[in-house]
């Protein structure tokens, strides 16, 4: 074999290695373009977003603002002849509203950390 020989087939190689490249290239970019069609062909299918006037609006009251009051534990009901409680015999919540509604506060002398037993305020 001659030079010649060695020098068509590696340029026959690298044409078909540029062919595949433009050709993978082609099918990649049309694959896009069908996905966005697709997602538009699925968007038009949607309902379409809420106009301002159907917003949700704030009430007349003003902003809903939470409520904090001090609770206790509720305590299980007993029991009426020995037989088990249902879920259904049972109130909705764990706690109820306390009687004392004032905030509990630090007292100046007592320990300073969770009844650690340290010196706390002096």
């Amino acid at each position: 074999m001659s030079t010649t020989t060695f020098e068509l087939a590696a340029t026959s190689s690298e044409v078909l290695n540029v062919i595949a490249a433009f050709a993978g290239g082609l099918f990649i970019a049309g694959a896009l373009v069908w996905a966005v069609q697709f997602g538009m062909r699925v968007m038009d299918r949607e309902l379409p977003h809420p106009t301002p006037e159907e917003q949700p609006k704030l009430p007349e009251g003003g902003p809903v603002r939470e409520t904090r009051e001090m609770r206790e534990p509720d305590e299980v009901p007993q029991s009426e002849g020995g037989e088990r409680l249902m879920p259904y015999d049972l109130h909705h919540s764990g706690s109820k509203r306390g009687e004392d509604q004032k905030r509990k506060r630090w007292l100046p002398g007592s320990s300073g950390s969770f009844g650690s037993g340290g010196l706390g305020h002096v």
